[in-house]
């Protein structure tokens, strides 16, 4: 039986996928987008929110699922985002839910934006993962229900952990990201967008980390809410020089001024994440916004590429 990875083709699930076949895992991978599968990899291009024998078949034959498909984007306002939003993350979601056996084990993806921050940026309290839940902002409300729909399944006793992952960085961060962002800004010479104020305050995580946290949890059938944080909150100010250094440029920066779903600040409680993972994410912050500028520079340069072959 297969490893079953829904949003194989995202940011995340790229390196849980990686993750999980170099430890001898066999993974299916779904995802609305095609992609090129790595080798040991079967892709079923399928949108989880609609019925599909296939999918469900897949679902009930796992050994287990890593759920990580979903509508992301904190700061999405289009008028029809609600909508999206409650399809993508939480209709589908329940799709997963249901259809999956209750003795298979189950890791979804949560937020840390679920908690709605970590109160003051001078002194961010470490969110622990039994806080009340003030989530800011219609994508942390679309994954708080899904964290209710997850409670239904440990209420039948089926077999289902959650992770609240806490600002993911890494190679093939998703372009709407601040890393993102401001990488593409310094390399193309544009002024660099910084909302609110840069003394805002994240705790950035590995994405190599978020990857080994899901695994573990899948492994160790881990029946539990776990935040994926390093227990550092690092300042925006900080994050963007670390950035224009690797960069080796010197950004103009545009301030901007911050959407309620803006918190000031985040930060991980890893206790739980030690004690049931056995490891807590370490974010080098130079060594991981090095190796997310050069996979950058290697996607320019071959999109360059492509355009001159087809010129």
């Amino acid at each position: 039986m297969s490893v079953v990875v829904t949003g194989a083709a995202g940011f995340i699930g790229r390196h849980v996928v990686h993750t999980l076949l170099r430890r001898g895992a066999d993974v299916i991978g779904i995802d609305r987008r095609p992609w090129v599968a790595a080798p040991g990899e079967s892709v079923i291009v399928a949108d989880l929110a609609e019925p599909s024998h296939h999918v469900d078949r897949v679902l009930e034959r796992s050994a287990g699922v890593v759920h990580l498909a979903g509508r992301p984007g904190v700061r999405d306002h289009r008028p029809d985002i609600a909508a999206g939003r409650w399809r993508d993350n939480v209709v589908a979601g329940e799709r997963i839910l249901e259809v999956t056996p209750d003795d298979v084990m189950v890791v979804v993806a949560s937020s840390s934006s679920v908690y709605g921050g970590a109160g003051s940026r001078q002194r961010p309290h470490a969110c622990h993962e039994d806080d009340g839940l003030r989530p800011l902002g219609g994508y942390a409300r679309s994954k708080r229900v899904l964290e209710q729909r997850c409670a239904r399944r440990l209420e039948r006793s089926g077999m289902v952990g959650v992770v609240r992952p806490f600002t993911v960085a890494g190679e093939g961060q998703r372009p709407d990201m601040a890393i993102s962002t401001w990488i593409d800004a310094l390399r193309s010479g544009r002024p660099v967008r910084l909302f609110g104020s840069g003394a805002r305050r994240r705790d950035v995580t590995d994405v190599r980390d978020v990857a080994e946290g899901i695994a573990r949890m899948l492994e160790r059938r881990a029946t539990s809410t776990v935040n994926l944080g390093t227990g550092t909150s690092h300042r925006l100010d900080h994050l963007l020089a670390t950035v224009a250094r690797v960069c080796g440029a010197d950004p103009a920066i545009a301030v901007e001024p911050a959407l309620a779903e803006d918190v000031a600040a985040t930060r991980a409680d890893v206790g739980r994440c030690a004690d049931l993972l056995g490891f807590v994410p370490l974010t080098d912050l130079p060594v991981l916004i090095a190796r997310q500028v050069a996979a950058a520079e290697v996607v320019v340069r071959a999109e360059k590429h492509v355009a001159a072959s087809a010129g």
